[in-house]
């Protein structure tokens, strides 16, 4: 078993400060008044204090999955569309970024798996249904193990796992956030090159109204939004097909509109997807023919048409 959080840290350079970047001669902002000041400058991420973004190393693209709010389904959609992209011949890795509570492992049917290290200290990512995955449930007891960290602790896990993973060769890495627009998701937005994000959400307002938040945090840190996914949009009764939108029929579509991005696809509401997502045989893989599975398929279609590959 590797230490917590995972091994000994690499050390990397240290931050410098931003003032030293700049002449002593120079006048404080503040002293100007503020009619005189004009437009703000554009200073270089290292002078605004912020790291520079780099490409993960052996990956083409990284897609982040998000919500920003936890219990919509989000780790089901970032699996299947990791799936779905396989299915069409693209080399497909999924990063689980959920420190305190990863679903990655139960999902891939990966539970009780540890990776190996490399001679360069690197970890192995572990595979199954032909996609590679990292998950700091890989390096626990087992899965009913909680993760009792504060904040240093939990950034120097993501550290490695965004940093010394092995990947070898990957056309799309798939991020599965964790919910909320703090710490995590700041980390990585600003540290690694994000080529899109997938919003998810249920047509439910109270999901919307962090879902949006998340959109809006993408903005902020210059990740292109791809578009949103309408989770458990509808469902459908087994017995007589009867249609019931549970929680609200169009709210995904009604955001997407206001906020000038793309519904990528809707997900229904249905027991197979759940009950084989708690087997570990997410449902393009065990059902790969059905409606449901049709569904993720279209949805990775689009990401792929996005991204362009």
């Amino acid at each position: 078993m590797i230490c917590a959080p995972l091994r000994p840290l690499i050390r990397r350079p240290a931050c410098i400060p931003i003032y030293s970047h700049l002449s002593s001669s120079v006048t404080p902002l503040l002293a100007i008044p503020s009619k005189d000041r004009g437009p703000a400058p554009t200073l270089p991420r290292m002078a605004r204090g912020l790291p520079k973004k780099i490409k993960l190393r052996g990956v083409e693209k990284v897609v982040a999955v998000s919500s920003a709010k936890g219990g919509v389904g989000k780790s089901t959609v970032a699996v299947n569309l990791a799936l779905s992209l396989a299915m069409r011949q693209k080399r497909v890795g999924i990063l689980d970024t959920d420190i305190f509570g990863p679903s990655i492992p139960k999902l891939l049917n990966l539970s009780g798996g540890e990776p190996n290290v490399t001679e360069s200290n690197k970890l192995l990512p572990l595979s199954n249904y032909g996609v590679k995955a990292m998950s700091i449930g890989f390096l626990l007891p087992n899965e009913e193990s909680p993760v009792v960290w504060r904040g240093l602790m939990v950034m120097k896990a993501l550290q490695q796992l965004l940093h010394d993973v092995e990947w070898d060769g990957l056309d799309v890495l798939v991020l599965d956030l964790p919910p909320g627009t703090g710490d995590v998701q700041l980390t990585i937005t600003q540290q690694i090159v994000v080529d899109g994000a997938v919003i998810v959400s249920t047509p439910q307002d109270i999901a919307l109204i962090d879902a949006v938040k998340g959109i809006n945090m993408f903005k902020k840190v210059d990740v292109p939004v791809l578009g949103m996914v309408q989770n458990m949009s509808v469902f459908v009764c087994p017995n007589c097909n009867h249609e019931t939108h549970i929680f609200g029929s169009d709210g995904v579509q009604r955001e997407a509109e206001r906020l000038g991005t793309e519904v990528l696809g809707s997900i229904p509401l249905h027991p197979r997807i759940c009950t084989l997502s708690d087997a570990g045989m997410p449902v393009v893989v065990a059902e790969p023919d059905t409606a449901n599975a049709t569904a993720y398929k279209t949805i990775a279609d689009k990401v792929l048409h996005k991204l362009g590959i």
